[in-house]
């Protein structure tokens, strides 16, 4: 049942909707100048299957307000990173995200924080980041332990350790003028841990603490902070060179293929191509280019300069977003000559083949409707073609990424059903189609069709379970064009002008050709063999 739209109150401002299921768990976040006119648009015709299919599973939706776009811009990438909802933008390297925690002890300590697989952090504490594998916050989590005397003990000691001799932890164990400083360490610590200009703002704030301190002839006091200063400069460094060491150019194409987005990009490295990587989204609600190069930025170092295909929407704000992020001024150019654009033309070409080579888009809203585990690419669909006891056959037509493979037919002769039972005859065909395959070790369907309802589907579930097999299976009903599947009672009708259903209705009516033409050509042969 669709969500009544008109039994909530929607906000005319900007911010972000928080879409829920009948459990109450988020399945897409989302953002607007204007909440009302945003979500209200979902509840409109025509939209494309994979929205419908969104808005069929909410349940309820929540506001949160914000002053302008640019924070609703922040704060719906904030929320998907932490709910990641499973209709969003998901990039495939986003469980690389790396958080740093703070934990909650008396003398807290700085740890990498841990996730579970739905994105809940374990551990009590303050949760920083998100930030890359291999950046600079992770790679030196010792040194900024160091830079701020937090003690790295499991459990603490009752007398100072090696760490206190080495100058990297002032004590609290022991000394109590290191457990009145050690609060003041981890402000200064989280200070830094929340962005670039704080670590400014910090280091500016230790320069000037360490010139008083020498000039109240307080040397000792002057020195530690000179050597925080020391480790902080090291922590700037290797900032830096992570930068060098990336180009300040990187190229986005990105293509449409029905209602999903490939994304290709390079990155160049003193004018050559040193990397490529390739991503994939549904274009569900608001997922756009747009948003999937502002989510691609904050667990991927920003260059000067991002090329693109064509320019994303909101272009000025994402810029200002970047460039404050950054540090530096960012633009977003659409080549329109010269090697920048050849380097989109080879983008594009190279996402042209990887289309070509893509599956047929029924098959994507096949795995959706019949929460298959995997796109159903080898589909075999089974038939019974039954003339009286002597003439029963079975037939199998095979369907490679949602088109014939005919070299793949079979035709089967009955052989140990006797009388018109349709039931047994499914049962002894599918028996011997994937007995013979795990024989001779071929490769399995992803999906296995049959020509019927209930009786014929639970026949054909019977003999894969026979031979241990778990390969999904389903039944198509010819009068109503009805879908069954295992365990559910009510079956599922797939609108008509759905390319999913067209393929399963020409697999079924191939498998019936076949085996029809199977059975009339055994009668003609018998026949002749009378006379």
């Amino acid at each position: 049942m669709t969500f009544d739209i008109s039994k909530i109150h929607l906000p005319t401002n900007p911010g972000i909707y928080l879409m829920k299921d009948t459990g109450g768990k988020i399945i897409y976040i989302g953002k607007a100048k204007n909440l009302k006119n945003r979500v209200k648009s979902y509840f409109l015709q025509n939209q494309n299957y994979k929205t419908q299919k969104l808005v069929e599973n909410i349940s309820d939706i929540e506001f949160v307000l914000t002053d302008n776009e640019s924070e609703a811009f922040l704060l719906e990438s904030n929320m998907i990173k932490k709910y990641r909802p499973r209709f969003n933008i998901e990039l495939k390297d986003q469980q690389r995200y790396t958080y740093l925690r703070v934990t909650d002890e008396k003398y807290p300590r700085l740890l990498v924080a841990r996730r579970t697989r739905e994105g809940k952090f374990l551990g009590k504490g303050k949760f920083f980041g998100p930030f890359t594998q291999g950046s600079s916050k992770l790679l030196t989590i010792g040194t900024l332990r160091k830079a701020f005397q937090i003690r790295i003990c499991k459990n603490l000691p009752k007398k100072v350790c090696l760490e206190y001799h080495l100058g990297n932890c002032e004590g609290p164990c022991e000394f109590k003028d290191a457990q009145e400083q050690y609060s003041k360490h981890i402000s200064n610590l989280e200070d830094v841990l929340k962005g670039n200009n704080e670590t400014r703002i910090f280091t500016k704030k230790l320069e000037e603490e360490m010139q008083r301190a020498a000039e109240l002839q307080q040397f000792e006091r002057a020195r530690d902070i000179r050597d925080t200063l020391i480790r902080l400069g090291s922590l700037q460094t290797k900032q830096k060179m992570e930068y060098v060491e990336n180009s300040d150019e990187e190229y986005f194409g990105i293509g449409i293929q029905e209602q999903s987005a490939t994304v290709m990009n390079f990155r160049m490295i003193n004018g050559v191509i040193r990397d490529s990587d390739k991503f994939f989204f549904d274009l569900v609600g608001d997922n756009s280019f747009s948003n999937f190069l502002y989510q691609y930025y904050t667990t991927h170092k920003i260059p000067k300069f991002v090329l693109v295909s064509e320019l994303p929407d909101n272009q000025k704000l994402l810029e200002s977003l970047l460039s404050k992020q950054s540090g530096f001024d960012v633009k977003i150019l659409l080549p329109k000559k010269g090697k920048r654009k050849e380097i989109i033309n080879l983008i594009m070409k190279n996402i042209e083949l990887i289309h070509s080579k893509g599956s047929e888009p029924g098959l994507h809203e096949l795995k959706e409707i019949l929460s298959l585990p995997s796109v159903p690419k080898t589909i075999e669909c089974f038939d019974i073609s039954n003339h009286g006891d002597e003439f029963a056959v079975g037939s199998m037509s095979q369907f490679i990424d949602g088109k014939p493979h005919k070299s793949g037919y079979r035709k089967f002769r009955i052989k140990t059903v006797d009388g018109r039972d349709d039931f047994a005859m499914i049962g002894e065909v599918i028996k011997r189609r994937y007995f013979g395959l795990l024989e001779e070790n071929l490769k399995l369907p992803d999906l296995v069709l049959i020509d019927g309802g209930k009786g014929q589907l639970n026949a054909a579930l019977k003999s894969l379970q026979s031979l241990g097999l778990k390969i999904p299976c389903i039944s198509l009903a010819k009068e109503n064009e009805e879908v069954f599947v295992p365990k559910i009672k009510e079956s599922i009708i797939i609108p008509k002008d759905k390319t999913s259903l067209k393929i399963l209705q020409h697999a079924r009516d191939e498998s019936h050709r076949f085996g029809v033409a199977y059975n009339r050509n055994i009668r003609k042969n018998k026949i002749k063999r009378k006379n």
